[in-house]
């Protein structure tokens, strides 16, 4: 018996039509092209080293640069005696140690050590070093005079900030938390935040005594550095708390080693562990990372990512605008897009806190006011970031925009925070070396600082009372 022969339809090819924009730019697309191949080998040191070793994070953690001599070894030959010296010198005066990654040290362009966006962000140059804003403080953001429990800090009304470790995978030069985080340094003496079962212990007891609380976030240092059965341990305690509905998980990691997702694979069961047993208690388990430039995006990221995807973890992302890292609109909008591309969710890009040691670093809100109108709009609304400025003083995160008070002159600028601390005025501070004449001019002059405090004060209180009064005539 035969059969007819049944030809496949053949499916027309549509005819697209008349475009209404010009052509896209190959250029356009560059968020998706990603850094691939041994690119490691061109260090001397990494020369001889294969792709299954260089993506082994035992290997990573275990050829981690821990000592300022051997970070100079690493890249002796790469680079002149003179910026090994100032780099030497760089780190004498730090406030943090040193911590470099095989891989991120592979991804700095050491043709260019100076200009190097990832290089400014890890090694810092003595050259380079300006003097700290008069209004800094090592605790910027006041975290230990919210801390009920060292280690654990309740600002907002339903979300606290657990601390259950003070190491990372790497130590970046900008840390707002410098004031804990890595070995002392001559600059910084550290308050101890080591692994400790009791302190834990009375952090949980804390949380589960306060109804209020319902989103808990696990930093450091740096969940990376959590073994796996302390990332299971952490997520169910809180997790089986009643009130507890929301878990992130914050790294570094994914930046600067994500050979870890790819290899440890006990870590990354663990983290799978508590986000499943969240979803099955309708409890929300996410993990917050930390890219501030795209260079930190290569195709082993986005093998790290996608591992995530699979395994139904939800990734956000939270930059530091940095001056000369990320602070024009090109390089941040491809930034945007690239972790857009890989799954990351663009959460929050930070005006940099005032920190010790990395005044070199900061820009002035204005810069991060005009980077978010030249951001928003070039990809989709949720992988928009919002700028905003935490702080100085305990009040919170607030939108950059929404300042009672802004003097371009002095660099002052105000917010208030009804939410979490009402009644209170905060104040961020420009670096004074982007300021104009007369403002670097008046800081100069101790018997000025606090005048110029009461003057942006006394703006903010104007601008108070003016919206309060146009309220009452729309009322």
């Amino acid at each position: 018996m035969s059969f007819p022969v049944v030809e496949p339809k053949q499916t027309p090819v549509a005819v697209p039509p008349p475009a209404l924009k010009p052509a896209v730019d190959e250029a356009a697309l560059t968020h998706r092209q990603l850094l691939d191949g041994p690119f490691w080998q061109r260090i001397p040191a990494y020369a001889e080293i294969d792709e299954a070793t260089f993506l082994d994070h035992r290997w990573q953690a275990k050829h981690t640069i821990t000592n300022i001599d051997k970070l100079l070894q690493a890249v002796r030959g790469l680079v002149s005696e003179d910026f090994l010296q100032d780099a030497a010198e760089g780190f004498r005066r730090a406030p943090m140690s040193v911590r470099v990654s095989p891989y991120l040290l592979s991804l700095i362009d050491w043709d260019d050590p100076y200009n190097d966006p990832l290089r400014l962000q890890f090694i810092p140059l003595g050259s380079r070093l300006l003097p700290d804003h008069p209004k800094l403080g090592l605790d910027s953001l006041a975290e230990m005079a919210d801390a009920p429990v060292p280690g654990l800090t309740h600002r907002y009304v339903d979300k606290a900030l657990f601390l259950p470790l003070d190491t990372c995978p790497v130590y970046c030069r900008f840390c707002t938390r410098s004031y804990a985080i890595g070995l002392d340094t001559p600059q910084v003496e550290k308050v101890t935040l080591h692994v400790n079962e009791e302190r834990w212990q009375r952090a949980f007891a804390y949380i589960a005594s306060r109804p209020e609380l319902e989103d808990i976030v696990i930093s450091g240092g740096d969940a990376y550095q959590l073994r796996p059965q302390q990332v299971r341990a952490i997520g169910e305690t809180l997790l089986r708390m009643d009130n507890i509905r929301r878990l992130r998980y914050a790294t570094k990691g994914p930046a600067v080693m994500p050979q870890k997702i790819l290899t440890d694979q006990a870590w990354l069961d663990a983290l799978t562990h508590v986000v499943e047993m969240g979803r099955r208690m309708h409890k929300e388990v996410v993990l917050h990372t930390h890219f501030n430039h795209p260079r930190e995006i290569t195709a082993i990221t986005k093998r790290a990512m996608d591992l995530l995807m699979e395994r139904g973890i939800t990734v956000r992302n939270q930059s530091v605008l940095q001056r000369g890292v990320n602070d024009t609109p090109e390089v941040m909008t491809l930034l945007v897009r690239r972790l857009g591309y890989i799954n990351v969710h663009p959460y929050y890009v930070y005006q940099h806190d005032l920190v010790k040691g990395v005044e070199d670093l900061r820009t002035t809100l204005q810069t991060a006011l005009d980077l978010e109108k030249q951001v928003r709009g070039a990809t989709a609304g949720f992988n928009t970031p919002t700028f905003v400025v935490d702080t100085p003083g305990g009040g919170g995160k607030r939108d950059a925009h929404s300042y009672e008070f802004y003097d371009r002159t002095t660099g002052i600028s105000v917010y208030t925070s009804p939410a979490v601390k009402p009644g209170r005025f905060f104040y961020y501070f420009d670096p004074l070396h982007l300021l104009p004449e007369e403002g670097q001019r008046r800081w100069a002059d101790p018997a000025q600082h606090e005048v110029m405090i009461e003057e942006a004060r006394q703006g903010a209180l104007a601008r108070l009372r003016h919206a309060e009064g146009r309220g009452q005539m729309e009322g």
